[in-house]
């Protein structure tokens, strides 16, 4: 998978995902730490790469809607401690599918992982 870690994450779970063989790019290493959002969130689209982020600018799924870009999975932990996002974020790519969650909105918390796909109907 093609992933764009952004800055509000620790650069340690680049290094897990990509011995996990996935295509990791971080905002850190590109340079655009401190950038703007949008800056961030064009350089992802562009590069056709899966957002992962703890920054809720990126939580609105009206905004966001799945199908209309590559893929965004929000961390949202109620201690986001280095160790536990770590730990988060290396057991959802070793317990979950996401080889499917290109284009879609996937909320991550402690228990739950919620997977909002391109043209499901919200009722």
């Amino acid at each position: 998978m093609k992933v764009k870690l952004d800055e509000n994450l620790p650069l340690q779970i680049a290094v897990e995902l990509r011995a996990r063989l996935h295509d990791v790019q971080t905002v850190w290493e590109e340079g655009l730490s401190g950038h703007a959002d949008l800056d961030i969130w064009e350089g992802a689209q562009r590069e056709g790469r899966v957002l992962i982020t703890q920054d809720l600018d990126f939580s609105d799924a009206r905004k966001f809607v799945p199908g209309t870009h590559h893929g965004i999975v929000l961390i949202r932990l109620r201690s986001p401690s280095r160790r536990n996002l770590i730990a988060r974020a290396t057991e959802l790519f070793d317990q979950e599918d996401v080889s499917g969650w290109a284009g879609c909105f996937v909320i991550a918390t402690e228990r739950k992982v919620r997977v909002r796909r391109p043209g499901a109907v919200r009722q």
